[in-house]
Formats: structure tokens, sequence, C-alpha cells
């Protein structure tokens, strides 16, 4: 493949290729992880080290646990994203505008805690990671862009606590993370309306395990006050002969019919700061701020077999959140929860694209604990999830033509039950 057929192969599968991440309409670090933490919107989560999800937010937090202890979650959401296309963009104008691309998805979680000594802990966890879904109906008017995107996602930690002092402890492992990236377009074969063949499909399909590690601390000023703090290093997915084609004619179907592409891709590092502090015997006040690497996460590269690779940079910004959230002992069996957590836009406006339409996010949420006995706690929460109107306006292929417009207000309904033992 020469580099001026290289240069257009590139256009082409950009178009195609999304960047991204289990479970969701716009794109999003997923904070709920069926755990307690999310009835403070995840305010103090790597702080709180009062359960088993300890494991998963910050490993050292369970030296804090006296028992072994497993903890299980389930999590449906209903994401709300519908599309409004600005009059004469699109596929000539007309096609709809693809109705809900969200609908019902469901999440679960597993996090498990076992003393191997009084001061070193194993710990377990597992569930989503990071998540985009779109799914339009066909012959929207934005199928030349995309029909359907997902990157599902699930992370499995294993991971070790270890009490250094009565007020320090450190925590880390290592995070296996399996992702399966999907996303689909339609090709026009009837450029300028000229012509009745079928549409054409363009394809990316595969699946990828990548590794990466996180490292944990937990420091306790006193019996009432302590912070945490955990960095998610970055994981890499290798998707390979990832493109696959269908009723292509033409150049495109001369430059991608035999073509094999790779795609590479990566997840973002992570660090987040949190602050639990109990105010008095039936207050506590909960904080949370972090950073994310989402600049790195814009970029693709995708790898042509037989002429070097391009890298496809979305300019991605990094991005920052901060929640605060508190804690209320109704009475001895009776805990409320509530909170809410901000976080930045990686994407500017003019940078968004349809097949991943990221904006800033707002969380806002409740929840409640019951402690049916000694040894079992039992939760429950809900959370709106804010995700923006996310304005597009990108310009496409000739074929393409351009697409504005923007969502109405992405909503995300998020529901949470879940269950401790401890033994």
């Amino acid at each position: 493949m020469n580099i001026n057929k290289q240069i257009i192969t590139f256009n082409i599968i950009a178009m195609a290729a999304f960047s991204s991440l289990s479970a969701s309409a716009a794109g999003l670090w997923l904070y709920e992880a069926a755990t307690p933490e999310m009835g403070t919107a995840s305010a103090g989560r790597n702080a709180t080290a009062n359960s088993a999800s300890t494991a998963s937010f910050n490993p050292a937090g369970m030296t804090r646990l006296d028992r072994d202890e497993l903890m299980i979650g389930f999590q449906p959401m209903y994401v709300k994203a519908r599309f409004d296309i600005d009059s004469g963009s699109g596929s000539g104008g007309g096609g709809g505008d693809g109705g809900n691309a969200g609908g019902w998805v469901p999440v679960a979680s597993l996090n498990y805690v076992h003393e191997l000594s009084p001061e070193l802990k194993l710990g377990i966890s597992s569930g989503s990671y990071l998540g985009l879904g779109l799914d339009f109906n066909s012959g929207w008017g934005g199928r030349y862009f995309v029909t359907e995107a997902e990157m599902l996602t699930m992370m499995t930690a294993f991971n070790l606590g270890y009490k250094v002092s009565d007020k320090l402890s450190l925590g880390g492992g290592v995070n296996v993370v399996y992702g399966s990236l999907t996303q689909t377009m339609d090709w026009n074969n009837n450029p300028g309306g000229i012509g009745n063949r079928l549409d054409s499909r363009i394809k990316i399909d595969d699946s990828d395990v990548g590794y990466g590690f996180n490292l944990s601390f937990l420091y306790e000023f006193s019996p009432s006050t302590r912070v945490g703090m955990t960095y998610m290093s970055e994981v890499e997915f290798e998707f390979e002969d990832a493109v696959e084609t269908s009723r292509l004619s033409g150049l495109p179907s001369h430059l991608l019919g035999d073509a094999r592409v790779d795609l590479d891709m990566s997840l973002p590092q992570a660090i987040s700061l949190s602050l639990y502090h109990q105010l008095n015997e039936q207050w506590a006040l909960l904080a949370s701020t972090g950073w994310q690497e989402w600049s790195e996460f814009g970029k693709t590269d995708l790898i042509f077999a037989q002429s070097g690779s391009v890298t496809d940079d979305r300019n991605f910004d990094d991005t920052w959140s901060a929640g605060v959230g508190f804690h209320y002992q109704l009475s001895d069996p009776w805990k409320l929860m509530a909170g809410i957590h901000y976080d930045s836009s990686p994407v500017s406006n003019s940078n968004r694209t349809i097949d991943m339409p990221l904006d800033r996010q707002i969380r806002y949420a409740i929840g409640a604990q019951y402690e049916y006995s000694h040894d079992i706690t039992l939760s429950a929460a809900y959370e709106l999830l804010d995700a923006g109107k996310a304005k597009v306006e990108q310009s496409g292929l000739p074929r393409q033509g351009s697409l504005r417009g923007e969502f109405e207000t992405n909503f995300i309904h998020i529901f949470n039950i879940n269950a401790s033992w401890k033994f």
C-alpha cells in the first residue's frame, strides 16, 4: 500500500474507529461499581474503607476490616441519549435522528477481602471499568458516521493491603482488563444521490486483554478522620485485524478489501484523592478530587500490515473531578447517604464527534444502608447522571458530508443493590 492509499485508508477507518470505552451513552469513567459508595456519588470512595468494596477503590483500606468479607452487587442502568440533527446536515437532511441510542444496561460487581495476617490483607475485585455504548436506529441521518459504537470493559484486580503503622497503610496490585470493541458505519454508494445501490458497511470488531497496576495509601489522622489516594495505571489494548467490510465497492473496496489493519489504544491513567471525616455520632463528611489523562485516551494508532502506522488524535484534554457527600446515621441499623460529583469535559465542542459524544458530567445520588445482622449488610442507591448536551459539529469525507446537532441532555438513571457477608 503506497503512502497516498494509506492516507485515504486512514481517513476512511478513522471515521469508523472510535477511541473508547462498559456501559453508557457518553463515554464515561464508571465510578459506579454496584457498591455502597454510589450513595454519595462516589465522593470519599478512596477513604471510606469500611467494607469489602475498598478492594476496588483503595486496597490499602482493606487493613481496616476486622473479618473476611464478600460483597456482591447488581446495578441496572437506563441510558437516555437522543440526538437532534440540524436541518440540512447528515445523509442529505433525511433519515431521522436515530431514536434513543441508549437503553437498559446491566452491570454487576464482586469484592472479596481475606486476612492473611493481622497486618496483611488480600483482595479480589471484579466489575465494569470504563464504558461507552451507542446504538442508533438503522437508516438514521448520521449513519455515514456511525450506526453502532460500543466498547465493553471488565476489570479484575488482585490486590494486597499492608498496615505499616497504626496510622499508615499501603496497598497495590495487578489489574487485568478485558475490552471488546465494536463500531459500525454505513458507506454511501450513491454520492450526490445518483444511483440506487445499497449502502455498504464498515465494521470494527475485536477484543483483547490488557494489564495494568494500582497503588494506594490510607492515612488515619485520628479515629474520625482519614485520607486515601489511589493511582490507576494506563492499560493498553491491541485490536488485531479488526476491520470488516460488506458490499463495499469502488476505491474503498480496493483499499480495504484485503487490508489488514490493527488498532492500538490506551485507557487513561488516573489519580484520585478522598477524605472521610466523622463530624459527630450521626454525621460524616466525605469528599473527593481526581485527575484522568484523557489526552492519551484520545489517540488511536492504526497499524497497516505492509506500510507502518498512523495516529488518529482526537485532541482530548485531561480532566479533573470533584465531589462531596454525607453519611447520616438515622438509627443503629439504618444509614442514609447523599452526594454530588462533577467531572470536566475531555473534549471541546469543535473536536467532539458523534461516536464519542463526551461532555461534562454531574452526578446526583442518594442511598441507604441497613445492617441486617452482625454479619450481613444490605445497601441500595439511586443516581442521576447528567452527561450534558454534547453539541456536535463534525465534517466527514465527501461521501459523508457533515453532521451538526446536539443531544437532548444525556441522562443516565442508575440503580444499585448490594449485599455483604462478614465471616
